[in-house]
């Protein structure tokens, strides 16, 4: 049977939406994986799943056949007004990323800048099919940088979580203001299913425990607390005993990169419930430590995935999949090599790491009973990969590890986000992507005005540090009689 392509205008909200004959990737385990499935979304949300579904007279119906489709990715920390400088810091260590954006440039930031880099990465995001982002916003040095950080989010159709931060100030001075309870009553008086909030800040392990402060307040709003630990050189063990001695390791804290944590640490993440959030990428690329799913699995912390910044990297959450299984594979190899041992049979598999892109990322923040996997009664937030001009995309034989080995973001045909369609045949739809070029050209030419080029440059191209060759005994250049080849120095 032949099925008609609907035309954009067709996609109108409130109609019935049915996908047929997909690979779906449920993502529960009640449903599983269904070959020729097909999905009905009614309403907002998720209808009905199975095979050969009747379609309601009035349903706009979707031939998914040779694609995937999967729920919508979760990315749980990504500082998305850093967007505006993408791809500045390459070549950044987490040193250099320390002293551009703590020490010496942070401060140049200005409200319109914040809404910039928000905009850009909020488009960016469903693009590449990640239909919920947790804005990790510790750019916001005053309420008109947060109301603008805000007021991004909303113009842009996906689902998102202000993680609100300030790294320029105390966070126990910033959340206890008289103006933070402004801004929540402002924006977060009623539940809002499309934009969440959490208090964003890091423990030093200062003995004085100053954060305290901090997460009575995030208690007092009632929001969970996401928070920087197990960072190489910044915030370490000491920082996760002080929580847990003051009660506040709780299961709504979401704990960002922990990579460099003793075993005592993960074991009060586990027994209180805490999650973790993953930046592969980052953390092999800017040394925060090595991606720690291996020792997560171990304590049976519960984790997703994030992307950190695209000031290194961006919204692909495909990378983020490829990255953290190849590194906790290559980890599981070295440990047996270093024992003379030979991994047999990988402990992770593709579909674990797709469930910590989708389900994984709702389950750490407290959505999995509405979004993360293609469940009857859930929202409908869904992604169809699906690329007839991507030689990768066929053939379709092992679904999960064609999401995380094969696919890319150029393959995601369809984007469904609260049962709306904000992209359609590799089109955005209802999303002004000139306005957010426009108004991160403008955030560029400022900052690079206003740090000067030399500064410019300097931060750009960081320095190379010098590092001695290593001598080569097998490098000849002459050679003394027949067949004998002889060392440069001994010629």
């Amino acid at each position: 049977m032949t099925i008609d392509i609907p035309r954009p205008d067709e996609l109108t909200a409130g109609r019935p939406l049915l996908f047929r004959n997909a690979t779906v990737l449920s993502m529960d385990p009640a449903i599983g994986r269904l070959d020729g499935g097909d999905v009905l979304v009614r309403a907002g949300l998720i209808d009905r799943v199975g095979h050969a579904l009747t379609a309601p007279e009035d349903a706009v119906v979707v031939d998914a056949t040779g694609g995937i489709l999967m729920p919508g990715m979760v990315d749980t920390h990504r500082h998305m007004w850093q967007t505006a400088l993408r791809g500045f810091g390459a070549d950044w260590t987490l040193s250099q990323y320390f002293v551009f954006y703590y020490l010496n440039w942070g401060k140049i930031f200005r409200p319109e800048d914040i809404h910039a880099g928000n905009l850009l990465s909020a488009v960016e995001a469903l693009d590449a099919g990640v239909t919920t982002t947790v804005d990790w916003s510790h750019g916001l040095r005053t309420p008109e940088h947060a109301d603008a950080a805000v007021e991004a989010l909303r113009a842009v159709p996906g689902r998102f979580v202000l993680a609100y931060g300030n790294l320029l100030g105390a966070p126990w001075e910033w959340a206890t203001a008289p103006e933070m309870r402004r801004f929540v009553d402002r924006h977060f008086s009623a539940r809002d299913d499309m934009l969440g909030l959490q208090l964003a800040f890091d423990v030093t392990g200062d003995e004085a425990f100053p954060e305290k402060a901090a997460f009575e307040a995030a208690r007092e709003f009632g929001v969970p607390v996401t928070t920087h630990a197990g960072v190489w050189g910044a915030t370490g063990d000491d920082g996760i005993r002080l929580m847990w001695d003051h009660g506040f390791m709780t299961p709504d804290v979401t704990y960002v990169h922990s990579a460099t944590l003793g075993e005592d640490s993960y074991q009060r993440i586990a027994a209180s419930g805490g999650r973790v959030s993953v930046s592969a990428e980052s953390e092999q690329n800017a040394g925060q430590g090595y991606p720690p799913t291996w020792r997560l699995r171990r304590h049976g912390i519960p984790v997703s995935l994030s992307m950190d910044t695209s000031v290194w990297f961006s919204a692909d959450l495909f990378s983020a999949m490829r990255a953290t299984l190849s590194a906790d594979r290559a980890r599981e190899h070295l440990e047996a090599h270093a024992a003379v041992e030979t991994v047999v049979h990988h402990t992770l598999r593709a579909q674990d790491v797709v469930e910590w892109a989708t389900l994984g990322g709702a389950r750490v923040l407290g959505l999995d009973d509405r979004i993360g996997s293609l469940t009857p009664g859930k929202k409908a937030d869904l992604v169809l990969l699906r690329n007839d001009r991507d030689p990768a995309m066929f053939p379709l034989l092992h679904p999960y590890g064609h999401v995380v080995y094969q696919a890319q973001r150029a393959d995601v045909d369809t984007v469904v986000v609260d049962g709306r369609v904000v992209k359609y045949r590799h089109e955005l739809l209802g999303v002004d992507l000139r306005k957010a070029r426009e108004a991160v050209g403008a955030t560029v030419e400022y900052t690079r005005r206003t740090l000067g080029e030399e500064a410019w440059r300097e931060a750009l191209e960081p320095e190379i540090p010098r590092t001695e060759p290593v001598s080569n005994p097998y490098t000849y250049s002459t050679y003394r009689g027949e067949g004998v080849a002889v060392r440069q120095e001994e010629s």
